[in-house]
């Protein structure tokens, strides 16, 4: 059975880069502290209990929501300018993991977490430029990838908005060079 991911529509392909408008989606989020690969799977954690049901359903109980794809992560960042682009910087070592849920859902119909460190949060409709790659996403794998989006975009004279964000779509059992990855960035 095919995992669910979110809904997009490609704008432009050249290669491996991607332009994308993303549908309004619901996410699960934590943040948590630490180098890239222990906030990753920390917060894979997290999200993965309340998905598997440690959550409280509208109706009681618990209820176990479908796995969707990718699990993405990003850097914490906060709004620190009013201006067009937002501009957005890293807090420390702190890092926002989540997972996009099945679209059936609405806020009013998730299960409520009982973990207060996840939460739920609709996203609006947005754009990302995406570079798809497969392989281990290890840091300098990501830094190359990001640096390469980055060039694309000032090529192409499009401003990013936020963060780089890295999106994983495969579990961690799958052979490296079956896995899809990808860095993804607002604009």
């Amino acid at each position: 059975m095919a995992i669910e991911e979110p809904k997009y529509t490609v704008i432009e392909k050249s290669g491996a880069f991607e332009l994308r408008a993303y549908s309004p989606k619901i996410v699960a989020e934590t943040l948590v502290s630490g180098s890239q690969d222990k906030a990753s799977r920390a917060g894979f954690r997290l999200i993965a209990d309340y998905i598997f049901g440690n959550n409280t359903s509208r109706t009681g109980g618990s209820e176990a929501i479908s796995m969707t794809a990718p699990v993405t992560m990003a850097p914490k960042s906060e709004k620190i300018s009013m201006t067009a682009p937002v501009s957005m910087e890293q807090i420390g070592e702190q890092w926002r993991v989540h997972f996009v849920m099945p679209s059936q859902y609405t806020l009013d119909t998730l299960p409520k977490p009982n973990n207060p460190a996840v939460t739920l949060r609709e996203v609006p409709k947005s754009t990302y430029a995406v570079i798809r790659f497969s392989g281990l996403a290890s840091e300098d794998k990501i830094a190359t990838k990001t640096a390469e989006l980055m060039a694309w975009l000032d090529g192409k004279g499009i401003s990013p908005i936020g963060q780089p964000e890295l999106a994983r779509y495969n579990p961690p059992w799958t052979l490296p060079f079956l896995r899809r990855n990808e860095v993804m960035v607002a604009y």
